[in-house]
């Protein structure tokens, strides 16, 4: 069970020189997670009706929006992504220095948007040089966990007690809070199984394991719609397109037009579903969209992650 044996499921698939196979669902996360925010960045803060009154159905990705985008312009759900994941590089690790002075350097280049956990996060950095944010009651938002793609391809194959502190690191520069960190793991290790090759169930008992440690995360009750930023809220919805729909195309939609936050449900659903389904179901007009230079930094970073992830050793003692 994927639940408690990723470990497992890692070194058989290791075993069976499946390398190549982890490296595409690799690129279809990263590629899922700049194709979902740039789809949902133009229906980010609409309600459900707006967005049926204006689109009929959200189905392309046309720019504009709240933010005034460019077409195939991502958010900071993908730009933090790929701070983060150079940070990583830079280190050899998930570093939290690493990580605070990554994300500075990205607020001083003056982004398009900076959610204001996130700017509180860092702005405590530059003041102390602390980059470990206070814990907070107030931090549960879905910053940490938009941002988390690099942590996940990192780590494949570890143990989930350093996966769970890897996360940390990188988290608790902007949101130290408890449920953020079990709902960013429970993401994480979603990412993971599905580079492993787990199935939709498998990533179903991954997000029932999490509503049986806090039933916030409960998923099975009303439709969500117009979700916040509340951790928990991004989540439900997630979960409920996720395993609502069979497609990384049909669980997209359905996300983005939930409205609300739905920059960062897009970008969240579309690494899972990108993981889960592999690069090949990312409807081409999608990618084709998408800003030429963030889709070349999603595709190169997506397999130097890779190599820092317990993958090349395990790979190094089976051969």
């Amino acid at each position: 069970m994927l639940v408690s044996g990723l470990r497992t499921e890692f070194l058989l698939l290791a075993e069976n020189g499946s390398g190549d196979h982890i490296k595409r669902r690799a690129i279809g996360a990263y590629l899922g997670l700049a194709v979902g925010d740039a789809l949902g960045a133009t229906v980010e803060f609409m309600t459900p009706r707006e967005i049926r009154d204006q689109f009929r159905e959200h189905r392309d990705i046309k720019g504009g929006g709240w933010l005034r985008l460019r077409k195939g312009r991502v958010t900071d759900d993908t730009e933090m992504a790929l701070a983060l994941g150079e940070s990583i590089l830079g280190a050899g690790e998930v570093d939290a220095q690493a990580a605070a002075e990554a994300f500075s350097d990205w607020m001083r280049s003056k982004p398009v948007d900076i959610g204001n956990t996130v700017r509180r996060g860092i702005s405590h950095y530059r003041r102390t040089g602390e980059w470990e944010s206070p814990e907070s009651t107030f931090d549960a938002g879905n910053g940490a966990c938009m941002r988390c793609l690099p942590v996940a391809l990192a780590t494949v194959g570890a143990d989930v007690d350093d996966v769970a502190e890897a996360n940390r690191r990188q988290a608790h520069v902007t949101h130290n809070n408890p449920i953020s960190d079990a709902g960013t793991l429970c993401v994480i290790r979603m990412v993971q199984a599905g580079l492993l090759g787990g199935t939709r169930k498998d990533l179903k008992l991954l997000a029932d394991g999490l509503v049986a440690e806090d039933a916030v995360y409960a998923y099975d009750r009303k439709r969500i719609e117009n979700p916040s930023g509340f951790i928990a809220d991004t989540l439900r919805t997630v979960f409920q397109a996720l395993f609502a729909t069979d497609d990384l195309e049909s669980a997209l939609i359905e996300v983005v037009n939930r409205g609300g936050d739905a920059d960062t449900t897009g970008a969240i659903l579309g690494m899972i579903a990108g993981a889960l389904y592999g690069p090949a179901a990312l409807p081409a007009r999608w990618v084709r969209t998408l800003d030429p230079e963030v889709r070349q930094h999603c595709l190169s970073q997506a397999q130097q992650l890779l190599k820092l992830a317990p993958l090349r050793s395990m790979r190094a003692a089976t051969g």
